[in-house]
């Protein structure tokens, strides 16, 4: 139900009320106070839909604009405001053009004027433009940035019905780009003291006689001015493309955009998506103005970071890497020519940097490469003084790269020197620091803790590692004994780097929308081996028959083609070699329209012995719209201490049924028929070996009194050594070390080879010794070291 306070609500905004009402524009003397109410209630009706009909229009605007006489500042910013409002359904508004232009003078009062170039905006013709063009010139580059900004709004909305005039304002606008100098608030138009007689008439609360003509206006320290400018100036420049891309480079202010002249956080994000547009419009540049961006992502504005990082997420034709900057630490890695120079310079840089991240990342990499360099001594110094003058968590990351100095370096004086500075650690006021000093120091005592906690460079797959522990917390038949951490293969601790680097999904859809137009989709990264692992496992885990089996011991890595991709039946081959069994399952695709294929299997004869077929579980249905179906084929192995190997001639049997196209129903009775199938062998690499990582040297030597073989072989249809030790690595699918697999000679070489056998088999290494001659090829002889003797020959029947 209405209240009373509604009805006087209704009946105070109601517009045949406030028409009667607009006799007080009339009377005389005027009474600001009212005329003010009254200005402020027709304004409110217009916002909130009213309309008033021509004719009322007409009358309220008229009767508004004789209240331009009268001197009360509040009053004349209502009268200013009204008629912009009324302008657009009133009749006969350009009369009011000379009264409005006599407030634009500039001997008038500051707070008169950009109400009445606002106002004169929605007044004039654009035929008369040309007439108020010198006003308009002055006002843009007027000192006062209320009216510099009125004038560059109401030129903005001039612009597209006459572009020629507005264009030649160019130099004008430019110039207002600039910053301009904040006028105190405490200071009038005319540069004298503020008049606080008459700040009462100016807030509306005081005696309503007429305010003397110098009145505050309060300046605005925002820089707007700038945002209004540089939006006209692009509206100007935007059909030539060499202005804008000269514009940008002139306002960005250098990389880091702290030179800029743009001081305004808004203006600063609109010449970002300028940079942006230009770049998609012009390839050229894009390096350029991609540095721009770089740089804006360390400006002192939240707003202008997001921007910049939105703008580069939003590049197109662009790939990671491009985006990706090469730093000092990149040098080291790849050009080794200038680590001496760059370990210097790092040595340097630290003395004075104030990141601690930074520090600990420089101090872990001068502990690496330190040790290697000609002369370690010199980089020792540097490290010290972090641990003398730098804070608790860089101290640690010292004593950490100290202490490799004295385990790694062959030198005994500068292991008696690094003994010396650590046990002044061990004094240090923070624990960590002595803690790291004190371990260390036993370390250095110790070469067999050396060995493993410093020396050693491999470090466990850490992927491979969560696959296989959580296939032993859900097998509680692989619980009953203890979890064998020798059967997760090690990688190298570049290789963990590049595992650690894979994307992540954020960064995919980062990526994607890089590298791609915005409107496609981004695309999916492409799963890891141990991904594709963990999706096998969880795979046979819901065969029935399966469940038994126990945990998948090692997996293709890659599904092997048995038929040409475009064949009508397109069939793929994945092994599975559990401890006991061995499980070959075919994924086939049936790629015949109006085919059915029911009671769909492989038929598996091997050429060998060892193994024994337990069943095949065949595909009930396959057709153009199910997709590749698994076919499962099991066989128990024999003995399961010995590796079978050989091949398995594989026979594809169905019953094929014709499907009626207009019903999609098949027929009742089909026909048995078969498809041969390439052979499927089962390898000693890849199958039973997988690469793992290590320090070749010291695990050569550990398995000096270990199993053993030794083979010579001749390698004749190899056509080079580096052909040979390609051939060797993917046939054995062991790991290269030391970079041998990049031969420096072309006559004699020597491949290292680590590799880790599923099934508690152990390590294995084999030292691969090589010689080329153009008459014979390559002649070979492999020794192998393994922890048991199946293993070392099954590496030489590899080959064999």
């Amino acid at each position: 139900m209405a209240t009373k306070k509604d009805d006087e609500e209704i009946y105070y905004n109601n517009k045949i009320t406030i028409i009667q009402e607009a006799r007080i524009f009339n009377e005389s003397p005027v009474n600001p106070r009212k005329c003010r109410t009254l200005l402020t209630r027709i304004v409110y009706l217009l916002y909130t839909g009213e309309t008033f009909a021509t004719h009322e229009a007409t009358s309220l605007f008229f009767g508004t604009t004789k209240l331009f006489q009268h001197k009360d500042p509040a009053l004349r910013q209502a009268v200013y405001l009204a008629i912009k409002e009324l302008s657009s359904s009133a009749e006969d508004v350009i009369m009011v053009t000379s009264s409005i232009m006599k407030d634009m003078q500039g001997n008038m009062d500051l707070i008169y004027r950009p109400n009445a170039i606002r106002a004169l905006c929605r007044i004039i013709d654009p035929s008369m433009l040309q007439g108020v063009e010198r006003f308009f010139k002055a006002a843009i580059v007027d000192k006062n940035t209320a009216i510099s900004s009125a004038a560059l709004v109401s030129s903005y909305h001039f612009f597209p019905v006459s572009k020629e005039v507005i264009k030649r304002w160019a130099n004008e606008v430019q110039e207002s780009v600039q910053v301009k100098p904040a006028q105190s608030p405490f200071i009038g138009s005319v540069g004298g003291p503020l008049n606080l007689s008459s700040a009462g008439g100016y807030l509306g609360f005081g005696s309503s006689a007429p305010a003397p003509p110098s009145n505050p206006t309060i300046p605005s320290t925002s820089n707007i001015t700038q945002y209004h400018a540089l939006g006209l100036l692009y509206a100007i420049r935007q059909q030539d493309r060499m202005a804008v891309t000269k514009m940008i480079q002139q306002l960005a202010g250098g990389r880091s955009g702290a030179g800029s002249a743009l001081k305004n956080p808004m203006a600063l994000c609109m010449l970002i998506r300028y940079a942006s547009k230009v770049m998609d419009e012009d390839p050229n540049v894009q390096k350029q103005m991609f540095d721009l961006l770089e740089g804006w992502l360390r400006h002192k504005s939240d707003m202008v970071n997001y921007e910049a990082a939105r703008a580069i997420c939003e590049m197109r034709n662009v790939t990671p890497q491009q985006l990706t900057r090469a730093a000092i630490f990149d040098m080291i890695r790849f050009i080794k020519e200038s680590k001496e120079a760059a370990l210097a310079h790092l040595c340097e840089f630290i003395e004075d940097c104030e990141f601690t991240k930074l520090s600990v990342r420089v101090l872990h990499l001068l502990g690496i490469e330190g040790p290697k360099a000609p002369n370690p001594t010199k980089y020792i110094r540097y490290i010290y003084n972090r641990v003398v003058l730098e804070n608790a968590i860089v101290r640690a990351a010292a004593v950490t790269s100290l202490a490799k100095f004295g385990v790694c370096g062959v030198d005994p004086t500068i292991k008696r020197s690094v003994t010396v500075l650590l046990n002044r650690c061990l004094d240090d006021v923070d624990d960590e620091v002595r803690d790291r000093a004190a371990l260390y120091l036993r370390i250095m005592k110790e070469e067999e803790l050396a060995e493993s906690f410093v020396k050693e460079d491999s470090v466990y797959s850490l992927a491979t590692l969560e696959s296989k522990l959580v296939a032993y917390v859900n097998d509680p038949a692989a619980q009953e004994v203890d979890f064998d951490a020798s059967s997760v293969p090690k990688i190298s601790r570049a290789q963990a780097q590049q595992e650690s680097a894979r994307p992540t999904t954020l960064e995919s859809i980062t990526a994607s929308v890089v590298s791609q137009p915005k409107a496609s989709a981004p695309a999916k990264a492409a799963p890891s081996a141990q991904e594709t692992q963990s999706a096998y496992a969880s795979q046979l885990a819901a065969v029935p028959e399966m469940e038994t089996f126990g945990t998948i011991l090692n997996s293709s890595s890659k599904p092997i083609p048995l038929t040409e991709s475009d064949t009508e039946y397109v069939v793929t081959c994945v092994k599975h070699i559990f401890k006991e069994h061995v499980v070959f399952q075919f994924n086939v695709s049936n790629t015949v329209p109006d085919s059915l294929l029911e009671n769909v299997s492989v038929v598996m004869q091997p050429n060998g012995e060892g193994l024994t077929e337990d069943f095949i579980l065949p595909a009930e249905k396959l057709d153009l719209s199910t997709g590749p179906q698994p076919v499962y084929v099991s066989f128990t192995r024999e003995n399961p201490e010995e590796y079978t190997l050989g091949g398995f001639a594989c026979t594809l049997r169905f019953v094929s049924k014709e499907v009626d196209p207009s019903s999609g129903l098949p027929e009742d009775t089909g026909y048995d028929d078969e498809y041969q199938l390439e052979e499927v062998e089962l390898s000693a690499g890849g199958d039973y070996i997988v690469p793992t990582y290590c320090s070749f040297e010291s695990e050569w030597e550990k398995l000096d009194g270990a199993a053993n073989a030794e083979e010579e072989f001749s390698l004749s249809s190899m056509a080079s050594i580096k052909a040979a030790c390609e051939s060797l690595i993917e046939v054995l699918n062991m790991e290269a070390l030391a970079g041998s697999d990049n031969p420096t000679s072309t006559a004699v070489h020597t491949l290292l080879l680590s590799g880790l056998v599923a099934g508690g088999g152990g390590k294995v290494l084999a030292r691969c010794q090589m010689a080329f001659t153009a008459s014979s090829g390559v002649s070979l002889r492999m020794s192998v070291r393994a922890e048991k003797e199946e293993v070392s020959q099954l590496l030489i029947s590899a080959i064999g």
